[in-house]
């Protein structure tokens, strides 16, 4: 049995899901051609009263298709610190779009409309870059999967608002903050002017993420997937994953929820462990003491058929996901108990 908690993208597709990916019609994509995707399409726009939709390879592409579309090159994004599209996503802010971030020192990951507005640059002062763009991750991936507090998200859209910012969410794991939360897509839909959700985090997909957004800011978005090299064919197969997922596997992400809790109990009695961030989803982003090697725990793990990351700095990282079945659970429980540090 190998445990693997490394990340929730390493899930397979279910015999039910390769079942949906077999049947599905497909046509070519380039031509707008493939029923499946057109009805993934409409189907996510649908969930988050959007316009328009338009399906990714991957979540990193979704989220440089927006980045470019709300900005020009020497324009700037606001974004927290931990912030994927900076962290995770190879430079892709400045290679493709140019532009630079002025990052805030938020709290795991989200900040408030207050940080916000102090980096805002004057768009009078032309010494400065001009500010274009807030940028928020839910959950937070460095963060340990945090959740933002939605009242705080609808402050920064009004500030957004008030000083002609776009406003974008990286949503990669928004599933998981929609179910621990107790928040509908369209709250979310109504409040952001593009979002992307990532199918393979969490929903158990090969690939795929969508991007959904308003009329005026997605018509451009076909031709940048094209600039940065998805022109896709008969890509409904992918597609049809993306339905199955949706129609499946959201609600029992709370499953993932309360094995996480229950890890976090456990290594909270451990010896070994010196602080664990706080948990509402799905990821525990703990730290060892200063006198455990980092690399050589990940070892020992690894001995035991159990697989975990390490974030750097000391931060260990474990997600929980569709694959990490209940077996997998309770070995790794005992392990953890009677790991000898």
């Amino acid at each position: 049995m190998i445990i693997d908690l490394r990340s929730d993208t390493v899930t397979k597709p279910t015999k039910a899901m390769l079942d949906a990916m077999y049947a599905a019609p497909v046509g070519d994509d380039v031509f707008k051609e493939d029923p499946t995707v057109n009805a993934l399409e409409v189907k996510v726009a649908k969930l988050f009263n959007k316009p328009k939709a338009l399906f990714f390879p991957t979540g990193t592409m979704a989220n440089q298709t927006a980045i470019k579309l709300h900005t020009n090159p020497g324009d700037q994004v606001i974004c927290d610190k931990y912030a994927h599209i900076y962290n995770y996503e190879g430079g892709g802010l400045s290679f493709n779009s140019g532009v630079s971030c002025n990052l805030i020192n938020g709290d795991r990951g989200m900040f408030t409309a207050m940080q916000a507005q102090k980096a805002i640059n004057p768009p009078e002062f032309y010494h400065s870059p001009l500010t274009k763009l807030i940028a928020v991750e839910n959950t937070t991936n460095k963060g340990g999967g945090a959740c933002w507090d939605f009242n705080e998200l609808i402050k920064l859209q009004t500030l957004a608002k008030a000083n002609n910012l776009g406003f974008h969410l990286d949503g990669a794991r928004l599933w998981n903050a929609l179910i621990a939360k107790g928040e509908t897509t369209q709250q979310y839909g109504n409040l952001f002017d593009t979002i992307s959700v990532c199918l393979s985090k969490g929903l158990g997909c090969p690939i795929g993420s969508v991007l959904v957004g308003d009329e005026d800011i997605m018509k451009n978005a076909i031709r940048i997937r094209k600039i940065l090299g998805a022109a896709m064919r008969q890509v409904g197969y992918l597609a049809a994953a993306g339905i199955y997922a949706l129609d499946n596997n959201i609600n029992r992400l709370s499953d993932d929820h309360q094995k996480a809790h229950d890890i976090v109990s456990v290594l909270k009695t451990q010896a070994f462990v010196a602080h664990i961030e706080p948990v509402e989803t799905n990821i525990i982003i703990f730290a060892l003491h200063k006198d455990i090697d980092e690399q050589k725990f990940i070892t020992k793990l690894a001995n035991k058929n159990i697989k975990i990351s390490s974030m750097g700095a000391g931060k260990l990282r474990l997600v929980t996901h569709l694959d990490y079945t209940t077996d997998m659970h309770t070995e790794f429980i005992s392990q953890i108990q009677k790991l000898d540090i």
